[in-house]
């Protein structure tokens, strides 16, 4: 019973990360949704209640407005959900996803540590 749960959950958390995209894309008009952006992930939660939608937005400087214009928009982007025929729609969070820019900070402090380790090397030499 605990896996069919699971498994309905992550259905229905990929059939809102489509979907909640599409809409964004195409049926928000709002203007600071005009920016590069992805969903990169979302948590539904068991009792399929609310779904917790984390949103990755490439340029620094449209976050903040981006992310204002989802909460803003949440209610309408719910009703668009609706026609995923649930018992209940969840109640969407959006969040902000920075794992690709954390991932890229780590990637850079360790050719940092590389550089310095090479440097060093050569220095004994």
């Amino acid at each position: 019973m605990a896996t069919q749960q699971f498994e309905r959950t992550d259905r229905l958390a990929s059939q809102i990360m489509r979907e909640t995209e599409r809409i964004i894309r195409e049926e928000v008009s709002d203007p600071r949704t005009d920016c590069m952006f992805s969903i990169t992930h979302v948590d539904v939660t068991r009792d399929l209640r609310y779904a917790k939608i984390f949103v990755s937005v490439y340029e620094e400087e449209k976050r903040a407005p981006m992310m204002k214009a989802l909460k803003t928009a949440s209610g309408f982007i719910r009703h668009h959900l609706g026609g995923l025929q649930l018992r209940y729609t969840p109640e969407l969070i959006f969040e902000l996803d920075t794992t690709i820019e954390y991932g890229v900070h780590i990637a850079s402090l360790i050719d940092q540590v590389r550089k310095t380790e090479e440097s060093q090397s050569d220095e004994r030499i």
